[in-house]
Formats: structure tokens, sequence, C-alpha cells
């Protein structure tokens, strides 16, 4: 009876905290949900006091911003830390926020890993909007991703395919890796048009470690690190191990990218349709073209924009196009009738051969759709007050389109969640930033320069795989059986790389 007592006194002053946190805890909720009246924010979830939304993120942000779409409608408010944040998902909104209102939703966020990674932010994917990015970004377009300078670059396309086609055939009749050759395909047309030369060659490729630096890349750039909701205290990525991740990745990158410009200015000079990408970029600091003088932290600023963005897109494509085609039969076989059509019996397929691949480019369509790259557009800030859907949004607000909820929205697309290209044969909707069901690389000011850049690389290497190769999974494996789980960051890989068998069509 004693201890009874005794444990009912020692309950007393427990309920009575409990009760106080809750009352406090209810306290908060109501001010914060009369505080969002007054100020006419977007609906969303309530909010715990510092971390306020944070919490309901996940490991898989953009899963869990739809399912919060889902309940809160197509434009929600999140406070993430310290960070007011609108979330878009429905067409017309993403609209108003890429187009619309495009300038004065057009800077960037200054994230803490992409100020250690890219220099202070001086590349084009996260320079704060002004006169700087403007200027970047121009002589990026004009004298790095031109159509022009794509089509000079065939040659590189060309040798890089046939050099993936023969890596591929020796390993029949075993299986192959194909997740690894795509990626060294993606990485050698990159590292020939930007850097000059491949880096596969003589296990260089391996060597410089260029997968786990990629991702390392990937994963600290995906936009949803705690520290970067805290950016009052800093010493929260110290105690996450961010700033210590960071530091690593950033000085792998660093001492490659001094390697490769010292090869740059020991070497004679170039043809113009032969200089790289770092070669143009020493023109421009040497003869002083750019209206803002070039520093060498911008050039590789510049450099890893290209570099980690331009391997990370066509890489995902092909990963994804070539996955759901072998795990769709029927979808492989249509592809591969179209190209052997088109082609004929030459071995080898050719650019001027692309056009006339509509199937395929409805594939690409579809993975863009299903899979798009950056599932969360790289996230912008809001330069003043805006009005969006009659809320207001205040300056400073970060602002998140979720391009992979927006691509399984029912209301925009019937049986959403099935591979299914042939919705895209004869629609009029692409992928270049006009339609924006379908906005993979953005779109408005911020969207992404290398699209032409890109495509060229991922359209020509699918074709001549559909072409080359008769596909299907190794022996005792279904295309259920198939792991397709994704690792989230600023880009979204499959954390289990796509063995096959791959025939040789031609013998």
């Amino acid at each position: 009876m004693a201890s009874l007592q005794w444990l009912k006194e020692c309950s007393k002053p427990t309920l009575l905290v409990v009760t106080i946190f809750l009352a406090v805890v209810l306290k908060f909720l109501m001010q914060e949900k009369l505080k969002r009246r007054k100020l006419n924010l977007p609906p969303g979830p309530a909010k715990l006091p510092i971390i306020g939304n944070l919490h309901q993120l996940g490991n898989m942000p953009h899963i869990s911003l739809r399912e919060l779409a889902k309940k809160y409608g197509p434009i929600i408010f999140l406070q993430l830390g310290e960070i007011p944040t609108v979330v878009i998902s429905s067409v017309e909104l993403a609209k108003e926020v890429l187009k619309t209102h495009d300038l004065v939703l057009c800077s960037r966020p200054q994230l803490f890993s992409a100020k250690h990674l890219f220099y202070g932010c001086t590349d084009i994917a996260f320079a704060p909007y002004g006169a700087y990015w403007r200027n970047i970004r121009k002589v990026c377009i004009l004298e790095l991703l031109s159509a022009k300078r794509v089509h000079w670059n065939s040659f590189v396309r060309e040798e890089e395919v046939a050099r993936l086609i023969r890596r591929i055939a020796e390993s029949y009749p075993g299986t192959t890796n194909l997740s690894k050759m795509i990626g060294l395909y993606a990485n050698d047309v990159l590292c020939r048009v930007a850097l000059g030369r491949d880096f596969s060659g003589g296990g260089e490729y391996d060597r410089h470690g260029f997968q786990k630096m990629l991702d390392d890349y990937q994963a600290l750039l995906g936009g949803f690190s705690l520290g970067d909701y805290f950016p009052s205290m800093e010493f929260v990525h110290s105690l996450t191990g961010m700033k210590s991740k960071l530091r690593y990745t950033f000085r792998r990158f660093d001492q490659f990218f001094d390697e490769v410009i010292t090869e740059h200015r020991n070497s004679k000079g170039k043809q113009e349709e032969k200089k790289d990408l770092v070669d143009i970029l020493l023109d421009i600091q040497k003869d002083g073209s750019s209206e803002i003088p070039l520093t060498m932290d911008n050039i590789k600023a510049v450099i890893l924009d290209m570099f980690a963005a331009g391997t990370d897109t066509t890489f995902i494509t092909l990963d994804w196009a070539m996955t759901e085609l072998i795990m769709n039969p029927d979808a492989m076989e249509k592809a591969q009738d179209e190209v052997r059509g088109v082609v004929g019996d030459r071995k080898v397929v050719q650019e001027s051969d692309l056009p006339r691949l509509s199937y395929m480019k409805a594939v690409i369509k579809e993975i863009f759709r299903l899979h798009p790259p950056v599932p969360v557009l790289v996230p912008r800030e809001s330069l003043e007050d805006v009005i969006i859907d009659g809320y207001n949004i205040p300056a400073k607000t970060r602002i998140y389109v979720n391009v992979w909820g927006m691509g399984r929205d029912p209301e925009l697309w019937g049986n959403p969640e099935t591979f299914e290209p042939e919705r895209f044969i004869g629609s009029g909707i692409d992928f270049k930033g006009q339609d924006f069901e379908l906005i993979p690389f953005g779109a408005g000011r911020r969207s992404c320069p290398a699209i032409t850049f890109g495509i060229a690389a991922i359209e020509i290497a699918l074709a001549q795989l559909l072409h080359s190769f008769d596909w299907k999974l190794p022996p005792g494996l279904e295309a259920k059986d198939v792991d397709n789980t994704e690792a989230f960051g600023i880009s979204m890989h499959r954390t289990v790389p796509l063995h096959v068998v791959a025939k040789p069509h031609f013998d």
C-alpha cells in the first residue's frame, strides 16, 4: 500500500509536466493557425516548434510531398526549420510559378552544400539571380551549349556509342552490368566534350573514383539536408557530418579540375570546332570577352555543373529507359521494330535516322514522366512578395515544384503508374519547358540550358542499344524481381545496377 501511495505521489508532477507541455503545444498550434490566416498563406499541415514540418518529409521527400498535396491541395505551405517553403504540385500553378511570375521567383536559395561545392554558388544552377548569373548563363548557351556546338560534337557521340556497344558485346553470352556500361558512356561523352579527353581508358574512371564522386555529389545536393533549414545554426552541419563530407568531396573535385586545367594550359592551340568547354572558358578568361571577368573558381564551378549534371541526366534517363523496356517486352518489341525498320541492314544508327523514330521518342518522354532525373526541381527563392493562386507568398520563401508528383497525377494521366509510351504518340506534349505537364528540365529563366546536349546523347545511344542487341533478364529472373529502389538526391538513381543478357543482333 505504501509503495502504491508513493507511485501516486510521483505521478502527480509527471502528469502536471505533461499537461503543461500539451497546453503549450496547443497554444503554439492555435497561434500558428491564426498567423497563417492573417498572412493568407497557402494551406498546409500544422507544424511543431523549432523543426516546423521537417519531420513530414521522410526519406523520400518527393513521395511525402505528393501525399501532402493530396490532402492539402496543389499549393501547400510548410515551415521547414527556419525556412518558409511553398510546394507546387499542379500544371496550372507550375505555369504560374515558372512563367507568369518567373522573374520574381527566379533566384536560388543559398544552400550550404551548393556554396561549398560550387565555389560560393558561382555556377549556373545555383547562382542567385543577378548580373553574374545572367552573364555566365549567356556565355554557356552561346559558347558551350548552342545547336552548332552540339552538332560539332556529333563525332564524339558516334565514337562513344560504338565503344559502348563493343563493351556490352564482349560480355555475351554472360550477363552485363548495363547500368555501369551506361554510366561509362555518359561520363565519357561528357568528359570528352567538356574536358577534352575520356577518363575510362586505362582504368582512370575507377582510379579517380568518378562514380563515387558523382554519387556523393547528388546525395549532398539533395536540397533536403537538415542544416540547410537552420542557416543560423551552422554547427548543425558539423553535428550531422555534412561539413566533413562536403570538404572531402569538394577537395576531390577541385584537385581533379586543377589537373585538367593544367593539361589544357600546357596544350597547343586547337581548331575552333575541336575546342572543349575548358578551352573555351580559358579563352574567355584570357581575352576578357566576358562582361564580368571570370575567375579560376568561376571556371571550375561551371565545369562541375556540366560534369555532374550532364553525366547524371544522360545516365539516369538511359538506365531507366532500358529498365522499363526490358520489364515491358511489348514496348521493347515496338521500339526495336521501329529502329530496325528505319536503319535496315546498317549496323550503325546515324543521327539523321533519329527524327523518324517517333515511338522511341515517346519512350523517352514516358521516362521523363515516370522517372524525371530531378524529381523535385532545384528550389527557387522569391525575390519579393508575390501572390500565387490568391495566396500571399512572402519574399525569401523557398519554392519547390514536385515534377515527380505531377508526372503521376491521375487527373493528368490515365494509368499514371503504368509505363505506356503510347500516351505520347500523336501528342503535342514536349519536355522543353513549354508544356507544363512534362517539365523534367524545368521551365522559364532557370530551366536547364543543356537540353539539346543531353537529348542528343540520350537518343543516339538508346537507338543503337535497341538496334544492336536482343535483350532479356538473366536466367531465373523475372520483371517482378528487378529491384527498382531509388536513392533520393538532387537527382535520383536506382540503387541496384541493372544486370541483363545482351545477345548481339548482328553476327
